[in-house]
C-alpha cells in the first residue's frame, strides 16, 4: 500500500535473497542502517520541542522474523505471524533502533508498543502472478495472546540492561472487547511485564470492562489509536466526520477513562482518500506536491474532525481533570487550577437542545460566574457566543443542531461537602441494573444473591469504606454488609463474603 511502506533500520548484505532469512547479527555493525526513515526522522525534530511524552510503536517485526517473510502479513492472516524463535531478535531489534533514535535525535522514549492490533485478520500477503505482493494493508502481524506473552517478556528482559529507560505497553488491540481477551488470557509474569496497557477503539463493546481490567491491574491506561470516515466518502464540509469523532472523543473518555486519547495519523495522502471514497485524517494533502506546487496546485485541506478536535484540545489542557456528568454527550472536566471547569457537548440532533449546566456541587459560585459557548457547526468553527450569567448555581444555554459546543464556566472553584459520590456514615443499596434487585448474602454460606427489594432488610444494604487516599479514579473502597460487617470480594471468579 502506497504510503506503508516504511523503511526498516537493517541492512542486509550484498546477495541476500527472500529465502535467507537468518543472516541477521545486531552486533554486527554492518548490519544496521541508520540513516533509514529519514521523512519521519525529519518530523520528530521539528514537533520533538513541543512533545512531553514519547512512544515508539512497532507494526511488524522485520521480514526476515516474520513467518511469511513480508511484513504486510501472513499468507493466513489468521495464524502466528512473527516467528516464535525470533522473538529475542526481534526484542533486540526495537530496543536498539529505540536507544539510536534517542541518541541521534536528543529525545527520551517512555514506551515501546511491540504490537499492533495483533490478535484480528487484518494482516494478509496476497502474492501475483509475478511473485511479489499486491494488494494488503499496512505493515502487521497476527500474534495470539501465547506469541503476544513471549514478545512482551522478551521485550522486557531486553530492557532490563538497554541505555533507553523506556518500558512496554502493549497490545494495542483493535477494540476494548479483543484487548479483555488477550489480557484475561496472560499470565501473571507477562502481566508484570507491561508497565502500560493501550487499547485502540474500531470497536467499541466492553469498554468498561476494559478500563476495570487497567484499574485492577493498576496500570496506566491509553486509548492509543482510532480514526475513521464518519459520513459519506471525502467531505470537507459536511459536520458528520466532525461529530463522528466528538462523538468518539465523548464515549471513550467516559467509559474507557485513559489517561490519554490518540490519533491515528490526523495528516492523510488526499489522493488514495480520494480514489476510494474515504475520509481519514483530519488534513488531507497530495503526497505527491514538489517543491515547484503552490497551495493553488497542491491545496491543504481539512475537514470537520479537525475543527470540532480543536473543541476539546483548545479547552481541555494536560493537568485538567475529567469529572463524571450525568448526560452521556458531554464531558466534563475541572481547570488544573481548580477555579474553571469546561464542558464539551455532542448534539448529533437535527434540532437545537437545550444544555442545562448545574453548578451546584462546586463549593463556591462567584456572584459574576458566567458560561460562555464555543460552537462549531456549519456556520462556522469554534464561534464563541455571548456569556450567559450564573443564577442559582445553573446556567441553561441552547446550542445549534448537528454541533459540538464547548461551554466554558468561569467563576467556580472548590468542591460541595456532598458532591462526592460516597458519602460517609451513609449506606447504600446495590441494585442489578436488568433484574432491578437487591445485592445480599445468601442464605447459608459466604456467596450473594440477589434478592427482592426489602426495604426492612439491613442484610440488602451496605457501607462503603475507603481504602486510598486520593482524588482520582483508581482509588479504592471495599463494600461492608451493613447487617453482619463482611466485605464483598473475589474468591475462584466467584463474588463472595469475607
Amino acid at each position: 500500500k502506497t504510503g506503508a511502506t516504511m523503511e526498516g533500520f537493517w541492512k542486509a548484505p550484498e546477495g541476500t535473497t527472500r529465502e535467507d532469512t537468518d543472516w541477521w547479527n545486531p552486533d554486527d555493525p554492518d548490519h544496521w542502517d541508520w540513516s533509514a526513515d529519514a521523512n519521519q526522522r525529519w518530523w520528530v525534530d521539528q514537533v520533538k520541542r513541543k512533545v512531553t511524552r514519547w512512544e515508539a510503536f512497532s507494526n511488524s517485526p522485520p521480514w526476515f522474523q516474520t513467518v511469511s517473510g513480508y511484513v504486510s502479513g501472513g499468507f493466513d492472516a489468521n495464524t502466528d505471524q512473527i516467528r516464535a524463535d525470533r522473538v529475542d531478535d526481534f526484542a533486540t531489534y526495537l530496543v536498539k533502533v529505540t536507544e539510536q533514535l534517542e541518541k541521534k535525535h536528543r529525545i527520551r522514549f517512555d514506551t515501546i508498543a511491540p504490537l499492533n492490533e495483533p490478535n484480528t485478520n487484518y494482516w494478509g500477503t496476497q502474492l501475483g502472478p509475478d511473485g511479489q505482493p499486491t494488494g494488503g494493508r499496512q505493515e502487521g502481524a497476527h500474534a495470539g495472546p501465547e506469541l503476544q506473552q513471549k514478545v512482551v517478556l522478551a521485550l522486557h528482559r531486553a530492557l532490563e540492561n538497554a541505555r533507553t529507560r523506556a518500558t512496554v505497553s502493549a497490545m494495542d488491540e483493535t477494540n476494548p472487547s479483543t484487548f479483555v481477551r488477550n489480557w484475561n488470557a496472560y499470565d501473571s509474569s507477562a502481566r508484570a511485564a507491561v508497565d502500560q496497557l493501550n487499547v485502540h477503539t474500531y470497536g467499541t463493546g466492553m469498554r468498561t470492562s476494559a478500563r476495570d481490567s487497567a484499574k485492577a491491574a493498576d496500570k496506566k491506561f491509553w486509548m492509543s489509536e482510532v480514526e475513521g470516515t464518519w459520513g459519506t466518502g471525502t467531505d470537507f464540509t459536511g459536520m458528520e466526520p466532525g461529530l463522528g469523532i466528538a462523538t468518539r472523543v465523548v464515549d471513550d473518555i467516559r467509559e474507557l477513562e485513559p489517561s490519554a486519547w490518540v490519533l491515528w495519523q490526523p495528516i492523510e495522502d488526499s489522493i488514495p482518500q480520494a480514489a476510494a471514497g474515504k475520509n481519514w485524517g483530519s488534513i488531507h494533502i497530495p503526497f505527491n506536491c514538489t517543491a515547484k506546487d503552490t497551495l493553488e496546485t497542491c491545496p491543504i485541506r481539512a475537514n470537520t474532525k479537525f475543527h470540532t478536535l480543536r473543541n476539546f484540545t483548545h479547552h481541555i489542557r494536560p493537568g485538567d481533570r475529567f469529572v463524571k456528568t450525568d448526560d452521556p454527550s458531554s464531558v466534563a472536566a475541572v481547570r488544573k487550577s481548580g477555579r474553571a471547569a469546561t464542558v464539551v457537548h455532542v448534539n448529533n440532533g437535527t434540532t437545537p437542545r437545550a444544555v442545562t449546566l448545574d453548578l451546584a456541587k462546586f463549593r463556591r459560585v462567584a456572584p459574576g460566574a458566567t458560561v460562555t459557548p464555543v460552537v462549531t457547526s456549519a456556520e462556522g468553527a469554534l464561534v464563541r457566543g455571548t456569556p450567559v450569567k450564573v443564577k442559582d448555581a445553573s446556567a441553561t444555554l441552547t446550542v445549534p443542531p448537528k454541533s459540538v459546543t464547548t461551554l466554558l464556566v468561569d467563576g467556580v472553584s472548590g468542591t460541595a461537602e456532598n458532591a462526592a459520590l460516597v458519602q460517609p456514615g451513609h449506606v447504600y443499596r446495590l441494585q442489578g441494573a436488568q433484574s432491578g434487585k437487591s445485592l445480599a448474602p445468601a442464605a447459608d454460606g459466604d456467596g450473594v444473591v440477589v434478592r427482592t427489594n426489602d426495604p426492612a432488610a439491613k442484610s440488602q444494604l451496605w457501607s462503603v469504606k475507603r481504602l486510598t487516599r486520593g482524588e482520582g479514579n483508581r482509588d479504592r473502597y471495599a463494600l461492608v454488609n451493613a447487617s453482619d460487617g463482611r466485605r464483598l470480594g473475589v474468591r475462584d471468579n466467584e463474588a463472595v463474603l469475607q
